[in-house]
């Protein structure tokens, strides 16, 4: 049978691709790492998924910080250590903060003034000196998820998909979210576990081989193709629904307090006003899938599962709770600066499991050097957040799950000798998470809250043995625990009292 000219294309591809790939390692001395197999390098590799877990063992193999592997002749390079990542991202930040580009959304836009534009929107909104103007909202949403799960502890998921839905979609657009399947939640979930699944350069073969989208679907190794139809709709639509809805709002003067209505009140309608109210829809949509359903949820599947696995860090939490708020109130942020070691607890959760074990590709614009390595233009860079995170040079014994390590010995204040999980848990240099300040707010209150209210246990089955969590995580641009069982018991009468109360306001 003779061969289609699609595939006579790839083949040609290819060819040239090997080739070129062949002449630039004798030519230049790139970093160390894997060669894999002719042609296609560590693609079939890389597509298996946990790539962060590959990545940091080549790294010890090869005794480098900086690794390259090519995936059909394209070049990657991924920076296991701190250093590597500051040096890059950070000081040479002018030419390592392209991107490969994924339309609208400011995390993934392809560097230059457009890029610029929405970043400086969105820092006006989202930076930490404004943070704090949505503390109320965030407090008022975080109660109303406490009161949930006293009704029912069972959906403890889909109240922590409903509160931090509920959090973005209000400070951002205004909007009210419904307390069962609301329509705005349900559109963000199904366009970020799309954005999850393919967010990691190379999770699907077509990332390097663009050719391949066209082959027909009834090919084996093609459901890409039909994945990709589906998800298409929910990442176009995610940052248009609602914000037409608060357009409406406006227009018939019920509009609430929101950055959208913030941002579109400035506009009449000149040509550059159409310009800017999509770069407006853009910056919110943004805020929509930094938070929603990514960040916050998977970090706080974290912390849950982190006290079923360590209750004496629990106890310790909430005997620091007690001594400093009581039990007569709720915690507050302005307890913050007297809780160090829930503090250090929150770093650790970034730190254990972080929500994005690899960062937000970059994209080299020019050739480079780096420590005698030469890094081609155009090349995929990634920063390893995963391997930074368990350095155990930085943090020994990284697999266990350990406050203290960011305490003075007496525990009564935070280090200032050891890396903040915060440099690495987001993202790096231009490209960090820009919704990280609103998340880290949203995760602080709502730990607090549990530990104040509930014991975190695990339940036990009909024999009375406890059932355990797997621990085990999703891969993906967001990584999040598989789900689990628990139970959340009120911890005293006072709590009990409060809860009631907080479940009938519901």
């Amino acid at each position: 049978m003779a061969l289609s000219n699609g595939v006579l294309s790839i083949l040609f591809l290819l060819s040239i691709g090997i080739a070129a790939y062949g002449l630039k390692r004798k030519r230049f001395n790139l970093p160390p790492g894997p060669k894999g197999l002719p042609i296609v390098g560590m693609a079939f590799e890389n597509a298996k998924g946990f790539q962060w877990l590959s990545y940091e063992k080549w790294g010890k193999e090869y005794g480098s910080d900086v690794i390259y592997i090519h995936m059909f002749g394209k070049p990657v390079i991924v920076l296991n250590s701190m250093q590597a990542a500051n040096d890059l991202f950070e000081k040479r930040s002018s030419i390592y903060s392209d991107s490969v580009g994924w339309g609208w959304n400011l995390a993934f836009m392809e560097y230059g003034d457009k890029w610029r534009d929405h970043r400086r929107m969105f820092h006006q909104y989202f930076q930490p000196s404004v943070v704090p103007n949505y503390r109320p909202k965030i407090a008022l949403e975080t109660r109303k998820f406490i009161g949930r799960l006293h009704n029912s502890p069972e959906d403890w998921l889909r109240h922590v998909r409903h509160l931090t839905g509920a959090i973005i979609i209000g400070v951002t657009y205004g909007l009210d979210v419904k307390q069962e399947n609301d329509p705005n939640v349900l559109l963000a979930e199904k366009a970020i576990f799309s954005m999850a699944a393919t967010g990691v350069a190379g999770t699907y073969l077509v990332d390097w081989l663009p050719k391949l989208k066209h082959l027909p679907t009834w090919l084996p190794g093609t459901e890409f193709i039909t994945q990709a139809k589906e998800w298409k709709p929910f990442v176009e639509t995610m940052s248009v629904v609602p914000f037409k809805d608060v357009k409406k709002q406006i227009s018939a003067g019920k509009a609430k307090s929101s950055v959208v209505a913030s941002l579109l009140s400035g506009l009449d309608d000149s040509k550059d006003n159409a310009a800017r109210e999509t770069m407006i829809q853009n910056t919110a949509g943004t805020a929509y899938t930094g938070n929603s359903t990514s960040l916050t949820v998977s970090a706080l599947g974290t912390f849950i599962l982190a006290m079923l696995q360590n209750p004496e860090v629990q106890k310790k939490a909430q005997a620091e709770l007690d001594r400093v708020v009581g039990n007569h109130r709720l915690v507050d942020y302005e307890d913050q600066a007297s809780l160090p070691y829930f503090s250090a607890m929150m770093k650790e959760v970034l730190r254990w499991r972080p929500v994005t074990p690899l960062a937000a590709s970059h994209k080299v614009m020019e050739d480079d050097e780096y420590k005698g390595y030469h890094i081609p233009g155009g090349a995929i860079v990634i920063g390893n957040s995963w391997a930074i995170l368990h350095d155990e040079k930085i943090y020994p014994n990284p697999e266990k799950f350990d406050p203290s390590r960011f305490l003075t010995a007496d525990g009564t204040e935070l280090r200032k000798d050891i890396m903040e999980p915060e440099v690495a848990a987001f993202g790096f240099g231009r490209r960090k998470c820009p919704g990280r300040y609103l998340a880290m707010d949203s995760l602080w209150i709502a730990m607090a809250y549990l530990m104040q209210c509930y014991n975190i246990e695990k339940p036990v089955d009909k024999y009375g043995d406890a059932i355990e969590p797997s621990g085990q995580y999703t891969t993906g641009l967001l990584s999040y625990p598989l789900p689990f069982k628990v139970d959340f018991k009120p911890r005293s009468p006072e709590a009990v009292h409060l809860l009631n109360h907080l479940s009938m306001d519901e």
